[in-house]
């Protein structure tokens, strides 16, 4: 079993070629998952939805691991939004953090949840479990969402309600910023769900569209594949099961380099 990270596991030599940032907020929302923000590297650039190789040095050698970056492309401040796994080579000692400590980055990002990926369309699903909603907290808070997209519907599922709070909290703080509450409007649309407790809406995401209490819940047609466009982000089994429900409904899965209907972040599982 790893140890708790230590002062010196952040004090260790930086290697050459990554960033390393200061962490500026940390905020533990269960025993299973946290929020930090660090600082943003000077000249870094992404697009809202990509992923980062975030990691620490662990008894003097770096360990990384693929972090979508949480915060939108034309924030200051970097966010990231992680799961805890007690045992995890990076995440035993990631969840230890607090103000002040450094976290490493490597310094080109990557992705496929991003909107050039996706050819043009009017509605915009972001299907997300667990942690997997963090490259759509970024895309929520990019006013080029809402450019390019009528409607965006967030769907967020966790085991329990605790963990659904990260994603409230993210729609609480757009209708309190007041740029950001103008250009969203009434525009995003957000659906949570449970599986394991009692709560508004209830079961599996991939369960909701192939019952089609998704579409009637929130009052709009079946997927579309002329209108609509969707993004996918959680556990490897709920990746497989909604690509195969959004072929089914006639929609072609995308890259950056052949933009379609949906797209897919592989690099991510939890």
């Amino acid at each position: 079993m790893n140890a708790p990270a230590k002062t010196e596991d952040f004090a260790s030599p930086i290697p050459a070629g990554v960033y390393a940032e200061t962490v500026l907020s940390v905020t533990h929302y269960t025993d299973r998952l946290f929020r930090f923000t660090m600082t943003r590297p000077q000249g870094f650039r992404f697009r809202s939805g990509e992923f980062a190789m975030i990691g620490l040095m662990v008894e003097g050698k770096p360990i990384f691991r693929a972090y979508s970056i949480a915060s939108p492309a034309w924030a200051e401040e970097l966010e990231f939004f992680s799961i805890k796994v007690p045992d995890g080579p990076l995440t035993s000692h990631l969840q230890a953090i607090k103000p002040g400590d450094q976290v490493l980055m490597r310094k080109k990002p990557t992705g496929t949840l991003v909107l050039d990926a996706l050819t043009p369309g009017r509605r915009l699903y972001m299907f997300s479990t667990g942690t997997g909603i963090a490259p759509f907290a970024s895309l929520i808070r990019d006013p080029e969402t809402y450019e390019k997209y009528e409607e965006v519907i967030l769907t967020h599922t966790t085991r329990d309600v605790a963990e659904l709070k990260y994603g409230f909290d993210l729609v609480e703080e757009i209708k309190n910023d007041e740029l950001l509450q103008e250009i969203v409007g009434d525009k995003l649309r957000h659906y949570a769900t449970v599986t394991r407790e009692d709560f508004a809406y209830r079961g599996r995401i991939t369960d909701l569209i192939s019952a089609g209490k998704l579409f009637t819940d929130l009052g709009v047609p079946p997927l579309d594949p002329s209108i609509d466009r969707g993004m996918i982000c959680g556990s490897s089994a709920m990746l497989k099961d909604t690509k195969e429900l959004l072929e089914k409904a006639g929609l072609n899965e995308g890259a950056n380099s052949k933009p379609a209907e949906f797209v897919i972040e592989r690099a991510f599982v939890g």
